[in-house]
C-alpha cells in the first residue's frame, strides 16, 4: 500500500554544473542537481512535506548520484523509472548579484522526455493531497504533456488540488506551443503561478493584475500568484480578493530556482492548511532565503530557519 504523500510533483532532474565564473573562463565547475518541478519539490519537502517525485532517469553515470541524493533528502522515488537515456544537464555561470549570467542547457533526447501517461499511477497519484507540474515538463515531448494530463485529469477525478506554473521559456519552446499545453489542462488547474512578465502574454495578452486575476477565475481557477519583477513581489487572488506580498530579500547573490523554491514553499503551506496569502508569504521567505547563496536547490532553506522567520513576524 502507498504511502500518503502531501505533494506529488512530475518533472526532470537536470545535473547543475555552476560557476561564478565566465563558462568560457571557468576551470572548475560545481557539481549538483537541478529541475524546476524538483526545485518544487525538494522545497516543499525540506519544509516538512512529505513528497513524491514521478520522472525518469537516466542509466549514465550520474544516475547514482541522483539517487542517493534523492534518498538522502527523503523524497519519494518510487515511481522515478530508469531508462536507458542519459540526464539532462544545464551549465550556469552567476556573478555576484546576478548582473551577468550564462546558461545553458542539454535536455533533448533526455530519459525525462520518455515521460508518458504509462508512468501515471492512479492509485500512487490518489496518495496525494496536490499534484504539481509545469510547463517546462510538458515541453519536454508531446509524450509528457499526456502524461502531466493525465495526472491532473485523475487528481481532479479525485477531488486532490492541482497546481501548475506555465514556466515560459523562449528557449524551450515557442508562445503557441506553451499556450496549447496550457489549454490541455486549464481545466484541472486548482492553483496557477504566473509570471507577468514571462507567462501573462501566452495566457491573457495582459499586463493588468485585475485583468488576469478576473479572465483566470472565470475560467475555474481558485488560487491566483502572480509574480512581478518590476514591483518585486507577489499578487495572490483568492475568492475575489488580492492581496500583495513583497520579496524578502534584495540582496540577491543567484536567483536561479528562485521562483521554483517560491512555489515550494507556497503548497506546503496550503496542503499544511494555511491560507493562500499565509501561504505566499511562506513562499517569499523561502525565495528570500534561497537567492542569498549559490544553486537552484541546493541553496533551499531548511524548517527551522523559514519558520523562525515566520514566527517573528507573527509575533
Amino acid at each position: 500500500m502507498n504511502e500518503k504523500l502531501d505533494i506529488i510533483a512530475i518533472g526532470e532532474s537536470l545535473i547543475e554544473l555552476s560557476t561564478s565564473e565566465s563558462l568560457t573562463t571557468a576551470t572548475t565547475l560545481n557539481k549538483y542537481y537541478g529541475g524546476d518541478s524538483l526545485t518544487t519539490a525538494i522545497a516543499a519537502l525540506r519544509l516538512g512535506s512529505k513528497v513524491g517525485f514521478i520522472s525518469r532517469i537516466g542509466m549514465d553515470c550520474f544516475k547514482n548520484y541522483l539517487l542517493e541524493s534523492w534518498q538522502e533528502e527523503g523524497l519519494d522515488i518510487s515511481h522515478v523509472k530508469p531508462d536507458q537515456g542519459t540526464n539532462g544537464l544545464y551549465m550556469v555561470s552567476k556573478e555576484q548579484n546576478c548582473t551577468n549570467k550564462e546558461f545553458t542547457f542539454y535536455r533533448k533526447k533526455t530519459a525525462a522526455t520518455k515521460l508518458s501517461i504509462e508512468d501515471i499511477s492512479t492509485e500512487y497519484i490518489q496518495t496525494a493531497s496536490l499534484v504539481y507540474a509545469t510547463g517546462i515538463t510538458q515541453s519536454l515531448s508531446i509524450s509528457a504533456r499526456e502524461a502531466v494530463k493525465e495526472a491532473f485529469r485523475i487528481a481532479k477525478e479525485n477531488n486532490i488540488l492541482t497546481a501548475y506554473d506555465p514556466n515560459f521559456n523562449s528557449l524551450i519552446w515557442s508562445e503557441d506551443e506553451a499556450k496549447e499545453a496550457f489549454e490541455e489542462i486549464e481545466e484541472y488547474i486548482d492553483i496557477l503561478f504566473i509570471n507577468i512578465k514571462h507567462d501573462s502574454k501566452i495566457i491573457i495578452d495582459s499586463s493588468s493584475v485585475n485583468n488576469i486575476m478576473k479572465y483566470l477565475w472565470d475560467k475555474g481557477i481558485s488560487t491566483i500568484i502572480v509574480k512581478t519583477d518590476i514591483e518585486k513581489g507577489y499578487y495572490i487572488g483568492y475568492q475575489g480578493k488580492i492581496e500583495f506580498i513583497k520579496y524578502t530579500n534584495e540582496d540577491i547573490i543567484d536567483n536561479t530556482g528562485a521562483g521554483d523554491a517560491f512555489n515550494g514553499g507556497v503548497i506546503h503551506g496550503i496542503t499544511s492548511g494555511m491560507s493562500p496569502f499565509k501561504s505566499a508569504n511562506l513562499g517569499a521567505i523561502v525565495a528570500g532565503l534561497q537567492t542569498k547563496k549559490f544553486g537552484a536547490i541546493k541553496s533551499i532553506p531548511d524548517k527551522e530557519e523559514v519558520y523562525k522567520i515566520l514566527k517573528g513576524q507573527d509575533d
